[in-house]
């Protein structure tokens, strides 16, 4: 179930419930007793989809290439390093 946030157009008071879907969108006020007082506020979901799933497609991940290998078998990043080793 959604929790849902209201607030009082008579009065001000918020109030926030766990309530279906189908609940009514207004309800009176706990506070000061106005019938349909209590109207639904629009507000930010608590769902977040994080990580590398169904919903991403693989236009919006940036490309990655893969890491150079060593070029001589001793070590040197790219062969050129001077050391005795390198051919």
């Amino acid at each position: 179930m959604p929790l849902y946030e209201y607030r009082c157009e008579a009065c001000g008071q918020p109030e926030e419930k766990l309530e279906s879907l189908s609940a009514p969108d207004t309800h009176a006020c706990p506070a000061c007793g106005a019938d349909g007082g209590m109207k639904r506020q629009v507000s930010v979901s608590a769902f977040t989809l994080a990580g590398g799933g169904w919903y991403k497609s693989a236009a919006s991940e940036p490309a990655t290439s893969a890491p150079e290998s060593p070029k001589s078998g001793h070590g040197c990043a790219a062969g050129g390093c001077g050391c005795p080793l390198a051919g």
